[in-house]
């Protein structure tokens, strides 16, 4: 069975849904970027603005417990999930299926070919 393709699932499912879905109140807002106490359980901030999303970017930090990443990592945090397992949960919770890595796609997502330059061996080493 092919893995799951995470970049595909993270252009398909944005923070706002994410946020939505785990009922986030922002306390404040300043363009694209939300503020508000982190829904991160393991978080003892009490603050109300410690949390910090910004909606273009795709981005979350808590400036108390150091969680951060991208709408993926947050729903992980918030129930203490996996990458994998909080992809599964997430897709059903947003009526997606999870998007499925190709043979093709295995090669040019998971493992950047590059070249690298051969440089020889000085010899007065």
């Amino acid at each position: 069975m092919p893995g799951i393709d995470y970049q595909r699932l993270r252009q398909q499912v944005t923070m706002r849904q994410v946020l939505d879905l785990i009922g986030f109140q922002a306390t404040s807002r300043q363009g694209p970027q939300l503020r508000g106490t982190c829904p991160v359980p393991s978080c003892r901030s009490i603050s109300g603005r410690s949390f910090s999303v910004h909606l273009t970017r795709q981005v979350y930090h808590c400036f108390a417990c150091h969680s951060c990443g991208n709408a993926l990592d947050l729903w992980a945090a918030v129930y203490g999930l996996s990458i994998h397992q909080a992809a599964v949960d997430l897709c059903r919770m947003a009526n997606l299926d999870p998007p499925r890595l190709t043979a093709s796609s295995t090669l040019s997502t998971r493992w950047q070919l590059r070249e690298v330059p051969f440089r020889a061996p000085s010899p007065n080493r």
